[in-house]
């Protein structure tokens, strides 16, 4: 569905036009000793992303002659309006922080040819340093370039031969907000839309995973296909701003 890219509206909180991103940055190579690693920027969200080579794969893939990609997410205690405890220091982790690293680790291992990596497995950390709305879709962008990092450094040291990412991957949010189909909402938008989105989408156009879900009111299938062609738009977006950070 064609939707008007140059509607500019002051009906969002921060003034941005109905189909535009936040200010959006990825620095690869941010921390020094993990084998792949990328700060990503969505405005004031900030997510930091490490890859790390481990030379063993779990249990349960013993002599599969196939790697395994994990990933675990987690938020700094102030990296929200009010401190929370660590989950750490209470001994369990979240419902919230399970789901959102599983889908980080399933939209990873979408894109890649696991038996290309013999078996080891790469793990993905993925650090919120501040939140504000788009945490989720933040990691699973910036965790590609720091997995796309990783990967590089065993295919220069000739411990695999062949690239095993088959398509780039990238995420973002959308939503309902004052009645508006809106693109990559922030915090002051998400506890307010009247329904969220969060969209995975692979570099060749095809749907890893969505999470819609109506907040206030259900809404209607013109509203989810503009949501997805809101999510295309800026997907296409982020694809490009990985591709830029990695030929850095």
């Amino acid at each position: 569905m064609k939707l008007n890219t140059k509607e500019i509206t002051n009906m969002r909180p921060s003034g941005r036009a109905l189909d535009q991103l936040r200010d959006i940055e990825l620095i690869p190579g941010y921390s020094k000793y993990a084998e792949g690693s990328c700060l990503v920027r969505f405005g004031n969200t900030h997510v930091l992303c490490t890859a790390s080579i481990d030379e063993k794969v779990p249990f349960f893939l013993r002599d599969k002659k196939q790697g395994w990609i994990t990933a675990e997410y987690g938020m700094l205690p102030r990296a929200t309006l009010q401190r929370t405890d660590r989950e750490a220091s209470k001994g369990k982790q979240s419902g919230r922080t399970q789901e959102i690293q599983r889908l980080i680790g399933r939209s990873l291992r979408a894109i890649i040819d696991l038996s290309l990596l013999g078996e080891r497995q790469i793990k993905i950390d993925c650090d919120v340093l501040q939140a504000d709305g788009g945490t989720r879709t933040a990691a699973i962008t910036g965790s590609y370039v720091a997995l796309h990092q990783a990967l590089k450094t065993l295919l220069d040291a000739k411990k695999i031969r062949t690239m095993p990412l088959k398509v780039q991957v990238a995420a973002i949010s959308c939503g309902i907000y004052q009645g508006n189909p809106v693109l990559d909402l922030d915090y002051d938008e998400d506890s307010d839309a009247q329904a969220d989105a969060n969209f995975v989408l692979t570099s060749d156009g095809r749907i890893i995973e969505i999470q819609a879900t109506a907040e206030q009111s259900p809404f209607t299938e013109e509203q989810y296909s503009k949501l997805m062609s809101l999510a295309r738009k800026g997907i296409d977006e982020l694809l490009q701003l990985q591709r830029d950070a990695l030929s850095k």
